[in-house]
């Protein structure tokens, strides 16, 4: 009686045709490119949830202490525990799938694959980024709802910092020397720690920032741009661009100037949390009836205000 060997010769899928999209060379690029487009992520306290059950995490509010004088021969004094705590709902949960058919991922070339794991990579971090950045009305006295509270002020012509308020960024609100020093002033005031201050802006900022000679002649001709939107910096603060920066007023409903009017945030490295109970996962599956593979990436986390103190918005002219 004749046997036969199943698979049959030849219909293996071996490494060599599906180079391409091999799960493992897929899941590293697609993480590669999300920590090289992350802007916010990388100057916030990030904390891994990793392998945990539980969708809620807790997290300390230490009261600041102090330093007490210590006399001979007599006990430490203890710190009162006036800890608050702060709960963090792990709610977001987002993926980017693409379908890869069996004629692709054969006639492709192997430099293909980069498009779609970069693509990957740049959307779920960008996710997260505006995550972060619409934190921004959750500071000060912000209940999250808008851009009008303590912590949120414009560069009025750039000559003085006002308030934010509906209906008043025009075209002249800039960022200036004199707007920059004046926010950084209001961090110094809450005895916000020099370390680990920065400062995320959008492209058209940035333009105003590269006019300011201080900025131009010493920090930015000296710094070396990076791929996480890093400029250089000023007066201690590192400062970063970001597309992501969110239009607190749009020109239509911008009855005071008829123009967008762009958040800037500048922030430490404790004023938000970003807890991680997965990192960037990527996934595989054969689809018989389609005779491609689908691939997916996602992650699952969840971003709360830390110290909202520590960090102020700053809205200026936008495009």
């Amino acid at each position: 009686m004749a046997t036969s060997v199943f698979p049959a010769t030849g219909g293996i899928v071996d490494n060599t045709s599906a180079a391409a999209f091999i799960p493992e060379i897929w899941s590293d690029e697609v993480i590669a490119a999300y920590k090289s487009n992350q802007v916010m992520a990388n100057n916030v306290r990030t904390m891994s949830f990793t392998g945990k059950k539980g969708d809620t995490i807790h997290v300390p509010i230490p009261v600041r202490g102090a330093a007490i004088a210590k006399a001979e021969n007599t006990a430490v004094t203890v710190q009162n525990n006036t800890d608050t705590k702060l709960s963090i709902l792990i709610d977001q949960h987002f993926e980017y799938s693409r379908m890869i058919e069996d004629i692709t991922g054969t006639q492709a070339l192997e430099s293909m694959r980069r498009f779609f794991t970069d693509d990957a990579g740049y959307a779920l971090a960008t996710n997260v980024d505006n995550a972060l950045l619409n934190l921004g009305k959750s500071v000060g006295d912000g209940d999250a709802s808008d851009w009008v509270h303590s912590g949120a002020f414009y560069s009025n012509a750039g000559t003085s910092i006002s308030l934010n308020a509906a209906d008043t960024v025009a075209a002249a609100d800039d960022m200036t020397d004199l707007v920059i020093r004046g926010m950084l002033q209001k961090q110094d005031d809450a005895d916000v720690p020099m370390t680990g201050r920065s400062w995320v802006i959008p492209p058209i900022a940035k333009n105003d920032l590269l006019g300011i000679e201080r900025f131009s002649s010493q920090d930015f001709v000296n710094s070396k741009p990076v791929g996480t939107g890093n400029i250089g910096t000023l007066y201690g603060c590192d400062f970063y661009v970001s597309t992501n920066c969110a239009v607190t007023e749009t020109a239509a409903a911008n009855a005071g100037g008829s123009i967008d009017a762009r958040q800037t945030m500048l922030f430490h490295k404790d004023s938000f949390i970003l807890v991680e109970q997965t990192g960037v996962r990527s996934q595989t599956q054969y689809k018989q009836e389609w005779l491609s593979n689908l691939y997916t990436s996602d992650r699952l986390y969840g971003v709360k205000t830390y110290r909202p103190e520590s960090a102020f918005v700053l809205v200026v002219a936008g495009a």
